[in-house]
């Protein structure tokens, strides 16, 4: 398989945080690609509004704008890739760098907003199996039409017009359910979940629909926890590292051949994604929607 992500090899660099592995809850990796100015606005909202001590990990592609510089003087575990290896290749090398049971996913142009952690833990502690997955809320300052995504609340769109200020006024002001179908960051999921299913798969590379496909491959494995924790927020500058991207494998489709199913069908029928939480998700009764939706998904893939 040919691939242009890693023509060069990535190298890993340790350095030991404040944190001690005996006192961090979370291992919190944030894949960046040059976007310093972000990132320190994600690292600072981490260390001022997380209720407990966590071990963060940030994984550097090409570090062209004085992030590596950066990262090194805060004292962060981070690995570094010379080149853009994508998310996928990112997240399974940081990994290797964890000293936690949780591994959490953020990324670089979040802000954490306070408790994020509490609320996540404590959703943690509920589980009575290592079976889950679970995502903090997301609170947007653009309307998507995402059900599982607080919006639009804008509060800037960059470090340059953030406003922080009002963000900490309000956040918790916001009425939101727990809801169905977590499947993207920040996400927590056990370590041992997340190397029994190989975390990432590269074929997606540089990553997406990885979420998703994550989200199945824990779905074939038999998780049916995934849940999104309402109480838990964290406000979305949105898609400031994948807008850069000039290549992007069609990964929707890459999604459909390698699952039998679309991404869409997988979401509504498996996950039932954006509906307030009930009841873990369950095997879909065969409804003849259902077959209507696995039919078009085959006859899909067989012309794309």
């Amino acid at each position: 398989m040919h691939t242009t992500f890693l023509s060069s090899t990535p190298s890993i660099s340790k350095h030991h945080g404040k944190v001690s592995a005996d006192e961090a809850i979370f291992s919190i990796i944030i894949p960046s690609w040059n976007n310093l100015e972000l990132l320190k606005v994600c690292i600072a909202s981490l260390k001022k509004n997380s209720r407990y001590s966590h071990q963060i990990i940030v994984h550097l592609n090409e570090g062209a704008d004085g992030s590596k510089a950066w990262v090194e003087s805060e004292g962060l575990d981070f690995t570094y890739s010379a080149e853009n290896i994508g998310i996928c290749y990112a997240m399974n090398l940081a990994r290797t760098l964890a000293s936690t049971d949780l591994l959490v996913y953020f990324n670089d142009d979040m802000y954490a907003c306070p408790d994020w952690d509490f609320w996540l833990y404590e959703e943690v502690k509920k589980q009575t199996s290592s079976y889950y997955f679970l995502s903090a809320t997301m609170i947007e300052p653009r309307e998507t039409r995402n059900s599982c995504v607080i919006a639009p609340f804008d509060f800037g769109s960059g470090p340059h017009d953030f406003n922080e200020t009002a963000l900490l006024e309000k956040f918790h002001l916001m009425q939101k359910s727990d809801w169905h179908g977590a499947t993207w960051p920040p996400s927590v999921v056990p370590t041992m979940l997340w190397d029994l299913v190989g975390g990432y798969s590269t074929e997606f590379s540089p990553g997406m629909y990885s979420d998703p496909d994550f989200s199945m491959k824990l779905w074939e494995l038999g998780v049916r926890q995934f849940k999104g924790v309402g109480k838990s927020r964290v406000y979305h500058f949105m898609s400031k590292s994948t807008g850069k991207l000039t290549f992007k494998k069609n990964g929707s489709h890459m999604f459909l051949h390698k699952w039998g199913i679309t991404s869409n069908v997988f979401a509504k029928y498996y996950l039932n994604r954006g509906k307030d939480w009930i009841i873990p998700a369950k095997t879909p009764m065969n409804s003849v929607p259902l077959k209507i939706r696995r039919w078009l998904s085959n006859v899909k893939r067989k012309f794309i």
